[in-house]
């Protein structure tokens, strides 16, 4: 019998899909916010609203994995569950991180070079 009653297992695809939907939503509004008021450019706005996304997804599917595994009581698939996540918002991060290394404009230097 579980310690914790957290209900049927939820499907963790379908909420990571609600997940990046909802903090997508929110990720835009704020960024679009910021757009306007002029405190950062469109490219900027864009790639924090996509990044912030896929995190919300990711955060969304391993908090509803660890509740599924809670519900079992598998402390063990709790933690892998929670650090999956961790570690997929890390990954992310480093990728965002790289991404604001690499403007459109460098890009489009380097191809004009090689044509």
């Amino acid at each position: 019998m579980a310690i914790i009653n957290t209900g049927e297992p939820r499907n963790v695809v379908g909420n990571a899909i609600s997940g990046a939907l909802a903090s997508g939503m929110v990720a835009s509004a704020l960024n679009y916010n910021q757009y306007k008021q002029e405190k950062i450019d469109k490219e900027t706005a864009i790639k924090n609203s996509l990044k912030l996304t896929v995190q919300g997804g990711i955060v969304t599917a391993s908090a509803i994995a660890a509740a599924n595994y809670v519900g079992n009581n598998n402390i063990l698939g709790v933690l892998t569950a929670v650090s999956l996540g961790a570690m997929g918002v890390y990954g992310v991060e480093k990728v965002y991180e790289k991404t604001l290394t690499c403007k459109t404009e460098d890009v489009l230097d380097v191809k004009e070079e090689g044509e």
